[in-house]
């Protein structure tokens, strides 16, 4: 008599928002292969019968992305293409029971700190032995680490307090053991990212530490290029930067969001800085690291912005010349302290004063692009498309920056360096030729 093998579980785990999403799903998919459980990340293939949301709840577009994300996946369940539909993250954390009462079809809903309940409904337990176990989303040359959860600041625009709560340092040994092991997958690069990177060890050591981790990691053997993300310009320990200068692999690349150079802006965003002291203190960066890449990011159309905010942020731009702008539009987020303020400036105009923002950093970018034509610079090629390499520099991190656009007929593989002679310059990207 022939009996019906059981079907074995394979689970899509889908990520939308940030790079901090990114690795909970990682980690999440680790968890799952040490249960013996079949796992993918983003798979197009049908060959699965359990999926993952990772939702994202930062501003609106995103949590429009991450319902029609959900609604997606019941219907396909609905038509039977799928078993089971599971929804975790930011999303999930902050509207669950809204979430709950008008979408049916989830079969079950988790927050942010929930991996272990998660797991329970695979009959899997969480391994707490295995730190830095991680099935990677990203190409296997470059990872992001996370090295804190939450955040203690108070800025009156940010939901990620409602969502992940206060700050949580890991401690530095945790974070050197997972760094090795990602170095031993085949790693060279990582982003250390967190809400807040400056204030890393304060709850821990009850002291800023982030400088000793940087120490710690620059010392793993095989890791080339250590890249720092989202660090915040209110008290900022300098003496990150003597680290930055002290070892060869800790990128020259600063990613500090700002949000605004108004005073205005700043005092109700509740930045706790002024547009004098953040000129004062990138001054005192690129003095201390001549060359650094300095990225941040702004928002346009904040409550009660007017267009004498946004001149005076332009002129900033221009007197600062960073290297790397990203503008974002304002969501007014229910639970912050600016949700009580007025959203008084439309859609179309936070979108325009954004665009103008741009207008400024664009020609700021195709100058200091023209800059290093001529030049030799060290790349990590990330992969072949349209039969040309793409390339980053030590300035550029994934994703959000600048590419070197690489034509050669020789054979370079992904996680590979080189060096590139620039020969062309465009507002922002690179192209060059190997050396």
């Amino acid at each position: 008599m022939k009996t019906k093998t059981l079907k074995k579980d394979k689970v899509n785990i889908i990520t939308l928002g940030c790079s901090k999403n990114m690795v909970d799903s990682e980690v999440l998919s680790g968890q799952l292969l040490a249960n013996e459980i079949d796992v993918v990340h983003e798979s197009t293939k049908r060959d699965h019968n359990i999926v993952v949301v990772n939702t994202c709840g930062f501003i609106d577009k995103a949590k429009e992305e991450s319902i029609n994300t959900i609604l997606e996946q019941v219907e396909l369940k609905q038509r039977g293409k799928l078993d089971k539909v599971y929804v975790t993250g930011c999303l999930s954390e902050r509207y669950r029971g809204d979430l709950e009462s008008e979408i049916g079809g989830v079969d079950a809903w988790f927050g942010t700190m929930e991996l272990p309940l998660l797991l329970k409904k695979f009959d899997a337990d969480y391994k707490s032995e295995l730190i830095g176990e991680r099935l990677l989303s990203t190409p296997s040359h470059y990872a992001y680490l996370k090295i804190a959860e939450g955040c203690n600041r108070t800025c009156s625009f940010c939901a990620i307090p409602l969502m992940r709560g206060g700050h949580v340092s890991r401690p530095i040994e945790e974070l050197v053991k997972e760094a090795e092991k990602l170095v031993r997958s085949g790693v060279k690069e990582i982003m250390l990212i967190a809400q807040e990177l400056t204030y890393y060890g304060l709850d821990l050591y009850k002291q800023r530490r982030l400088a000793d981790l940087m120490r710690a990691l620059a010392g793993v053997e095989g890791l080339e290029w250590i890249r720092l993300h989202y660090a915040y310009p209110t008290k900022f320990p300098m003496e990150v930067l003597d680290v930055m200068n002290e070892f060869p692999n800790i990128c020259n690349y600063l990613d500090m969001p700002l949000q605004h150079a108004s005073n205005a802006m700043l005092k109700a965003m509740k930045r706790q800085i002024t547009r004098e002291e953040i000129e004062e203190l990138v001054h005192q960066i690129r003095a201390k690291v001549p060359g650094i890449c300095l990225r941040t990011t702004l928002i346009a159309g904040f409550p009660g912005e007017t267009e004498d905010d946004v001149e005076e942020l332009k002129g900033f731009l221009e007197r600062m010349r960073f290297d790397r702008v990203g503008v974002f539009t304002y969501s007014h987020e229910e639970g912050t302290s600016a949700y009580e303020l007025e959203d008084n400036i439309p859609a179309e105009e936070k979108e325009r004063r954004a665009q103008e923002i741009m207008e400024v950093q664009q020609e700021i970018s195709l100058e200091k692009n023209q800059e290093r034509v001529g030049k030799v610079l060290k790349v990590i090629v990330d992969k072949k498309e349209a039969g040309r390499y793409l390339a980053r520099t030590e300035f550029d991190s994934v994703e959000v920056d600048n590419e070197v656009i690489i034509n050669t007929t020789k054979r370079l593989k992904p996680g590979e360096f080189v060096n590139v002679r620039i020969t062309k310059a465009f507002d922002y990207d690179l192209e060059g030729e190997l050396v």
